[in-house]
């Protein structure tokens, strides 16, 4: 299997720069497996496609505001710095730019002052320990000086950070958003509840390797990041008992997919658990746990591309972005949807 048997021409124009004004008015484009039909909709329209007694499943992770602009103390030099894994109260994996100004031992003011960090190590791929000491709560501290680390594609300021979360987000620790989920409104969600569709609420922290492209010709051969994830007792208990009741489960975005996919067992249930999962999901892979999948369109050569062209017909998914260029659809985190059925 090729990376370039997941190429796909992209203009950059159908970038989305922005997110639209209203999240539930992107554009939704259906994927029937049964005919190979395609539908042109938009996303308020995702009520026709769940039947009662389904059940839906969210990543309810909130992302950290974690890119960081400071100044390297006693220099003045500009220093961007954002945070990855948390390794203790205080002490982060990072990424820092440009990495040469931030030598074990080298201090970073931000805020003026409010918040200070110091190199400690550097470790895989260049990264850097850095201790930070403040005074209060981190998280709000963060929340005051930091910016949402959006993908390097969007180049325009976000003007609301809450437009880079979902409704439901609720457990920080996320380096990206779980971008399919981005098309729900609260009214949105409420109305799949009414009509007696389950919701099961995951937690998987969408890490920044998300972002890294595949450099190995022979797909079999990339190494996927880890990423924590989390399924309580209850969320479980939703899902697995959807599965035998004969519903459908409908996973929101591949962070979700991902995370029902490493918790199932080889019969198709799901058990409450939490870890680190690097799980690869290419085309061959026979799915336990997810009959339909929400998501966006994704970049060329990605992972996630290719865990899209396992639900379905890798040509067929190809061909539905290449209509998708055609009708002029959105692309990537603040694009357009897509539901295959």
């Amino acid at each position: 299997m090729k990376l370039k048997d997941f190429y796909y021409d992209l203009p950059d124009e159908l970038i989305a720069q922005d997110p639209l004004l209203k999240r539930s008015d992107s554009r939704l484009m259906v994927l029937n497996r049964e005919n190979g039909d395609i539908e042109h909709k938009h996303f308020h329209d995702i009520t026709n496609y769940l039947s009662p007694g389904d059940c839906l499943v969210i990543n309810d992770t909130k992302v950290l505001p974690a890119r960081l602009i400071g100044e390297k103390e006693g220099t003045g030099a500009s220093i961007e710095v954002l945070l990855l894994k948390r390794h203790d109260d205080k002490v982060w994996e990072t990424l820092v730019k440009p990495g040469k100004k931030a030598r074990p031992g080298a201090k970073i003011s931000f805020g003026n002052g409010k918040l200070i960090g110091e190199v400690l190590d550097v470790v895989e791929e260049g990264n850097r320990l850095i201790r930070f000491d403040y005074e209060g709560i981190f998280e709000e501290v963060l929340d005051e000086l930091g910016q949402m680390p959006l993908p390097p594609y969007i180049t325009h300021k976000l003007e609301d950070k809450n437009r880079y979360q979902t409704v439901y987000a609720k457990h920080t620790g996320s380096a990206a958003a779980p971008t399919a989920g981005l098309h729900f409104t609260e009214e949105l969600l409420k109305k799949v509840e009414d009509m007696g569709v389950k919701i099961a609420r995951v937690t998987l922290h969408v890490g920044l390797g998300t972002f890294r492209p595949v450099k190995v010709e022979n797909v079999l051969e990339h190494h996927m990041h880890s990423e924590f994830y989390v399924i309580d007792e209850e969320a479980a208990d939703i899902i697995n008992q959807t599965k035998k009741n004969g519903g459908k489960i409908i996973s929101v975005g591949t962070t979700s997919t991902r995370t029902l996919e490493t918790a199932a067992d080889d019969e198709g249930n799901i058990r409450a658990c939490s870890g680190w999962t690097d799980i690869f999901i290419y085309p061959g892979y026979k799915f336990k746990i997810v009959d339909r999948l929400i998501t966006n369109f994704h970049l060329p050569e990605s992972t996630l591309l290719m865990l899209v062209s396992a639900l379905y017909d890798r040509e067929k998914v190809l061909n539905a972005y290449e209509i998708a260029v055609k009708e002029k659809y959105r692309f990537f985190s603040f694009g357009d949807a897509m539901i295959i059925l």
